[in-house]
């Protein structure tokens, strides 16, 4: 068992990427981690042992973060291990790469995968960590995106979806104050796997940003943690890091 003053934060979908960064930060802030992954256990083992070099204490635990039955799960094995929870980060996501005018290709399918797992994942994991937050006055920090504020990004569904993620905030954000405070973060590009065969994307939106990169998963570390582990008097906002393509 951990000790019980320490606090804790449970990252979604923190076997890569923005979610990795995010662990290891948290890590080096003193939080224990809930590492949370859904297909590679061996990021996420990667992802725990660089929580654990940083000392801090860790749980690894597979998880469909769409599916509410796993989320319940996910939060009370965390609560189990560590006693509570502090923060909560929302950073599971999918998207489908669909050119806007292929409105075609937009199926129901693509509708169902996309939403279920950004908009209603996101819910449910809010929902199920909610009395542990409000217990501990914690925090939420939702991953959303520049392509929710201006209709851009992979495709029409994961536009619609960050923009449902931007709303859910501001909800919450109101309905749980002053026990909980809940924002969320915009991203513009990452350089993280999700991009890795789509540079094109990533220079035409570099080509538009005023500091003329693309953001880093630490990056948006630094902004996520700074939201949940700094901001007190901040809640129901969103944090664009886009380098100033949206200003």
């Amino acid at each position: 068992m951990v000790m019980a003053e320490r606090r804790v934060a449970l990252v979604t979908g923190s076997a890569t990427g923005i979610g990795r960064s995010a662990a290891w930060r948290f890590a080096e802030l003193g939080y224990d981690v809930v590492v949370n992954y859904s297909k590679s256990r061996e990021d996420a083992e990667q992802t725990a042992d660089g929580v654990r070099s940083r000392g801090a204490g860790v749980l690894v635990i597979r998880a469909d973060a769409g599916k509410d039955v796993e989320v319940r799960s996910l939060v009370e094995s965390a609560a189990s291990a560590f006693g509570g929870l502090d923060v909560l980060v929302n950073n599971a996501a999918t998207t489908h790469f669909i050119p806007h005018t292929d409105l075609d290709s937009v199926t129901d399918a693509v509708w169902d995968d996309i939403l279920q797992l950004n908009v209603k994942g996101t819910f449910y994991s809010c929902r199920a960590a909610m009395p542990l937050l409000q217990h501990r006055n914690g925090s939420i920090v939702n991953v959303a995106s520049v392509a929710g504020i201006a209709g851009s990004g992979s495709s029409i569904p994961y536009a619609a979806s960050k923009g449902a993620v931007i709303t859910l905030t501001k909800s919450l954000a109101r309905a749980f104050a002053p026990q909980v405070r809940v924002n969320a973060v915009a991203p513009g590009p990452v350089l993280t796997r999700w991009l890795a065969d789509h540079q094109d994307m990533v220079d035409q939106a570099v080509s538009l940003t005023p500091l003329k990169r693309a953001a880093t998963p630490d990056d948006i570390a630094e902004a996520i943690v700074y939201l949940a582990d700094r901001a007190t008097l901040t809640t129901g906002q969103i944090l664009v890091v886009d380098g100033g393509r949206t200003m």
